[in-house]
């Protein structure tokens, strides 16, 4: 990757000329093509540490460079105050074409997990009703970070945690509902199906907790069938929380924890020290009541998904789980796990509309109802569009847009013009042989500058989690092609005697078509959006 080699080339650098330690070296794409392909900012972090001006360090970073003539650079250019740009070479553009060319399929794939067991858990939505908007940001996030991760060489299994327990008070909550004695989930889909279980079971008599868990059942099997026909999300484990009860990992963990001497009794309930380990205060881990809190299930849960083997842990949250997230990464000290542990958070989800989420009045926009109105692609798209930790407002009205306005249909509508052009060509393989030295006008150089860049973007990705990085990225690949195929042509006409496009530059285009498809069939895949092949 040309990233990974301009960074080798700095870090060597840094160390013949300086002899010092190096600074974390960050590798952008500038926003302009003038200035360049590759850009750092290196000798900005550089400067505090050996204490010189930073356009100095940039000038003599880059006459190092240059004297050891590297084949990837056409030149590299100094701006104030201090960032070196880099301008590749179109021979090594065309070479790094080539590659992706040879690879195929598999162009893209990176190894930086090493085969590493990996458990991502997400949507675990209370089984109290169907998943709403909310829900829908931290089940297509967790989705296709759990496709990132594999394609980057991690071995991932995504898991949905079920809030099922009969000491839960939402189950309890629930129950009451149920039997007409309360109405904190009352909603037009849970009246539905308590007349459809009623009807099923209207002799038998049940308490607050075997009703909740009754209509919890039947909720969770209405989300099941969503999930995997509307939202084409397949999950490898579905972990009830009532499990750890019937097995005795929530006494287990007790005791554990007992004899580290990290519990304590105080006002009838029992409390957890992990103030001294991370957390901002000691938690309470069963309360006065006898009842177990929702954070001693969770160090059960967490402490049964060590045991499975995982050496790397990622947990994908709501907005109301933000104060649990120190919490947790304590609980997870305690526990000994010294591998890779992350709890991302979901911020809000609000509509153009201004409409808000509000479940305890009922007052919930249902996801199924959003997917309805827009189709899963561009469902998809518009949550992926943002960082998980921002807040979010989905633009319906664009959403809605069936022209180049709406960035999914752009992005389809590239897919489509390649299969097109490629049905018209009857051309089937890749590997034709041709001579990449035709290749020379802007808009076919810009096209492979963009395709190149794929790798970076899965290895940057399933580093940092930063998804939005990918439909970023599918829009420029996007806006790069229609322009190739706005100033290039490709297909040859029936006329060939006439036609005065060269035969061969029509080969060596049409490959550059192929290689397109490779990646944009990729990139829509991990996003997990469809490839039309027409529109």
């Amino acid at each position: 990757m040309t990233k990974k080699r301009i960074e080798h080339l700095l870090k060597k650098t840094v160390i013949s000329l300086f002899k010092t330690k190096l600074p974390e070296v960050k590798i952008e794409y500038p926003p302009k093509r003038k200035y360049g392909d590759y850009s750092t900012n290196l000798p900005l972090e550089l400067a505090k540490e050996i204490k010189k001006k930073p356009l100095k360090i940039a000038q003599n970073i880059s006459s190092q460079i240059l004297k050891q003539k590297p084949n990837i650079f056409e030149k590299i250019d100094i701006k104030k105050p201090g960032f070196i740009n880099f301008f590749l070479k179109e021979s090594y553009l065309k070479k790094e074409l080539k590659s992706t060319l040879e690879e195929g399929k598999d162009f893209g794939k990176v190894n930086v997990g090493k085969n590493k067991k990996t458990n991502v858990e997400f949507i675990s939505a209370n089984p109290t009703g169907p998943l709403h908007i909310g829900n829908g940001r931290g089940a297509f996030f967790g989705d296709v970070l759990a496709n990132i991760l594999s394609f980057a060489g991690f071995k991932v299994e995504r898991e949905y945690y079920i809030n099922d327990s009969k000491q839960s008070s939402q189950i309890k909550e629930l129950g009451k509902t149920f039997l007409g004695e309360g109405t904190a989930y009352k909603t037009p889909y849970l009246e539905r199906l308590i007349k459809r279980i009623k009807s099923i079971k209207q002799a038998k008599q049940l308490d607050e907790s075997g009703a909740g868990r009754l209509l919890a059942k039947e909720i969770l099997k209405d989300i099941k069938i969503f999930v995997r026909k509307k939202l084409k999300i397949k999950f490898d484990v579905w972990f009830s929380e009532e499990g750890l009860f019937r097995k005795s990992r929530i006494k287990k963990v007790l005791d554990f924890l007992d004899r580290k001497g990290l519990t304590y009794e105080e006002e009838g309930a029992l409390w957890l020290k992990t103030s001294k380990i991370g957390g901002i205060k000691d938690e309470v881990l069963v309360r006065r009541t006898g009842e177990p809190t929702y954070f001693l299930s969770d160090i059960a849960y967490h402490k049964d998904k060590i045991k499975r083997g995982y050496k790397k842990i990622i947990d994908i949250w709501g907005a109301d789980h933000q104060g649990h997230v120190k919490r947790m990464g304590a609980a997870m000290k305690i526990l000994g796990y010294k591998k890779d542990f992350e709890a991302l958070i979901s911020q809000i989800v609000r509509l153009r509309s201004g409409r808000k989420l509000s479940k305890r009045k009922g007052e919930i926009i249902e996801l199924d109802d959003l997917i309805k109105e827009v189709g899963l692609d561009v469902a998809r798209y518009f949550y992926l569009s943002k960082s998980l930790s921002s807040q979010m407002e989905f633009d319906l009205a664009l959403a809605k847009e069936r022209s180049e306005k709406n960035p999914v249909f752009y992005i389809q509508y590239a897919y489509v013009r390649i299969e097109s052009i490629l049905k018209k060509s009857k051309v089937k393989s890749q590997k034709s042989k041709v001579n990449f030295d035709l290749l020379n006008h802007p808009s076919e150089l810009n096209l492979i500058r963009e395709l190149i860049k794929f790798p970076e973007i899965i290895e940057d990705t399933a580093n940092d989690y930063q998804l939005q990085r990918l439909p970023e990225y599918g829009k420029n690949l996007a806006s790069s092609f229609h322009r190739f195929y706005r100033d290039c042509r490709v297909l040859r006409s029936n006329s060939t005697k006439e036609d005065k496009l060269d035969e061969e530059l029509s080969k060596t285009r049409l490959v550059l078509v192929l290689a397109t498809r490779i990646v944009l069939k990729n990139l829509l895949s991990l996003m997990g959006i469809s490839t039309p092949k027409k529109m």
